[in-house]
């Protein structure tokens, strides 16, 4: 059933994916091609929260990297704890696509009640003790918990940055959920034989660093200290901020990349539910016109993924930016917002 289910993704769909076209396996060339044997082989699928950054190959190797190593690998940390952050931090960005892809997983592997509360959404019902802390901060802890061994916390913070990059990726350009669109008994049904999949692809393991030669070594950057224990981690986080900072300096207006890191420092996380608009009008009214589009799109990437729509996007792109600028941009202003909470969650902000 694995190997079915990997080539059922093989068979991307435009409607999976919004903004950008798919680069589909028969025509991937270089790097790309490269990638996504990778990801086929030690993943079992050819993830699409992997694939939508296939515009800009060297992101997509960067992504694959970074997930490898914090989620594939063996570690101290064991894939059920990951599965669990991956699942409590997508809850707390709002992204259906990974909270059922990380909570089937997990349920998969433990198949217990607390698994199937935090698949659920329903982490106040977890009843384990240091799961339940271990969500609390995932969901916002300043620095680890005591209790947490120091040497988990790579993995932790890494899984947690991982995923605070991938949700706003996905919550933007993919449809809402890889499960069918069904409800009731049909969807525990589905949900059953997905998480058995699903549990199945999760125990592989992948030997650490096997491909660190995607891209060029870069050095570690210091707000991403909190990694060095971990080395190969460390390298491909690295390699990957480098690659989506070149990104950024592509097509990020410098007035427009101020704006995130000033809001960032001033302590915002989310953008407001009520009155957004107008924060966001007040965010970028000093701006240029022609960089108030990019402004917006940056600005909800970053606090509110979930909120970006057609005409935000269509805003940007009128110019005739292509997929690759737009991947590039949202790139930029997830993974910066993911690097500014994996500080805090390291206690190294």
């Amino acid at each position: 059933m694995t190997s079915l289910f990997a080539h059922a993704t093989r068979r991307m769909s435009r409607d999976h994916f919004r903004y950008v076209e798919p680069v589909r396996p028969r025509s991937a060339t270089g790097l790309v091609d490269t990638v996504y044997g990778q990801i086929e082989a030690e993943f079992g699928m050819l993830a699409p929260p992997l694939v939508l950054h296939a515009p800009v190959p060297a992101t997509l190797a960067g992504t694959w990297l970074i997930l490898r190593e914090v989620l594939l690998a063996p570690g101290v940390v064991g894939r059920d704890r990951k599965e669990a952050v991956a699942a409590a931090v997508s809850l707390a960005n709002r992204c259906p696509y990974c909270v059922d892809v990380h909570g089937t997983t997990l349920l998969g592997l433990l198949r217990d009640t607390d698994a199937r509360a935090l698949a659920d959404g329903r982490t106040a019902d977890v009843a384990d003790p240091d799961l339940r802390a271990l969500l609390r901060w995932s969901q916002g802890g300043a620095g680890p918990d005591p209790a947490f061994p120091a040497e988990s916390v790579p993995e932790l913070v890494g899984t947690a940055l991982t995923f605070h990059y991938i949700n706003r990726m996905v919550n933007i350009f993919l449809r809402d959920s890889p499960l069918p669109p069904v409800s009731g008994s049909a969807r525990a049904a589905v949900r059953g034989g997905a998480a058995r999949v699903l549990a199945r692809i999760a125990r592989r393991e992948v030997p650490p660093g096997a491909h660190a030669d995607l891209l060029p070594a870069r050095p570690l950057p210091p707000d991403l200290s909190w990694a060095a224990g971990r080395p190969l981690l460390a390298d491909a986080l690295a390699c990957a901020v480098a690659v989506i900072d070149e990104g950024g300096a592509r097509v990020v207006p410098p007035a427009v990349r101020g704006l995130l890191t000033g809001a960032l420092a001033d302590g915002v996380t989310e953008l407001p539910l009520a009155g957004g608009e107008a924060w966001l009008a007040a965010r970028t009214a000093g701006l240029d016109e022609a960089d108030r589009a990019a402004a917006r799109l940056v600005l909800l990437t970053a606090f509110a993924a979930y909120r970006v729509t057609d005409a935000v996007v269509a805003e940007y792109r009128r110019p005739g930016r292509d997929d690759a600028a737009l991947v590039d941009l949202t790139s930029w202003a997830s993974m910066t917002t993911a690097r500014h909470l994996a500080a805090g969650l390291a206690g190294t902000a």
